[in-house]
């Protein structure tokens, strides 16, 4: 797919994975549609960043917790923008509670937007996806492919994420391609300490920790080169999976 000139929503885009997704795209010549929900003030500073480069972009904000609210947000987009050929699903909570520990509420709070947002949001964008003959991806994770007791709910999530993606990938067949890419310690969670930093890279096969480019890197294959790749899952972890 060549990028330039088309539409990507990417959902989560104003913090931290999200964000470094979106600005990847804007610098290959896309119109993005940064979504957020709590990050309103990093959705608005990569927005300027963006229009400041000469690219264009605007902000969408939503709560995708709601099932509506999800499946309405590429409307908007497509209303707004003109048109949507790329859904980047990356909203994503990331909790450390471990299985004893996690109530209804967390379970759910966690699902809702890990696992339950990008299916609505996706059937909301398979029109104009199909239209476009267009592009998805997911954001998996390592924890739903390995379990992770420490953070239960959301490595049942991601392990939804994974059996989502290929859903999808067969339900939109052959009109969209429909991937994830799964990372390791690319950004680890905001409360690790040196320590346990430092224990993360030593345990990976690479003996370091990946960073953001590490993953617009695997997205930008996905979109430009994988015309003939769906309902697959890109690790990028460093080989953590298979330590």
């Amino acid at each position: 797919m060549e990028l330039r000139g088309r539409v990507a929503l990417v959902t989560g885009a104003g913090r931290r994975l999200g964000q470094a997704m979106a600005r990847a795209l804007a610098d290959r010549g896309m119109t993005v549609a940064i979504h957020h929900h709590a990050s309103s003030a990093g959705a608005a500073d990569l927005r300027d960043a963006i229009v400041a480069a000469g690219g264009r972009a605007a902000c969408f904000p939503a709560d995708l917790t709601d099932a509506g609210a999800a499946a309405e947000l590429p409307r908007r987009v497509v209303a707004e923008l003109g048109g949507l050929d790329v859904l980047v699903n990356s909203a994503a909570v990331m909790h450390r509670l471990s299985f004893e520990e996690t109530t209804p509420e967390q379970y759910d709070a966690t699902l809702d937007l890990n696992l339950r947002a990008g299916f609505f949001c996706t059937q909301g964008a398979a029109p104009a996806l199909r239209s476009a003959r267009g592009k998805v991806v997911n954001i998996a994770d390592l924890g739903g492919l390995e379990p992770w007791p420490g953070f239960a709910a959301h490595s049942v999530s991601k392990a939804g994420v994974v059996m989502l993606t290929r859903v999808l990938a067969r339900a939109l067949a052959p009109d969209v391609t429909v991937n994830a890419i799964a990372p390791g310690a690319v950004l680890v969670p905001e409360e690790y300490d040196a320590d346990e930093r430092e224990h993360l890279a030593r345990t990976t096969p690479l003996r370091r920790l990946g960073s953001p480019q590490d993953v617009t890197a695997a997205l930008l294959y996905l979109l430009e080169g994988g015309d003939y790749v769906t309902g697959e899952v890109l690790v990028v972890d460093g080989g953590r999976v298979i330590r």
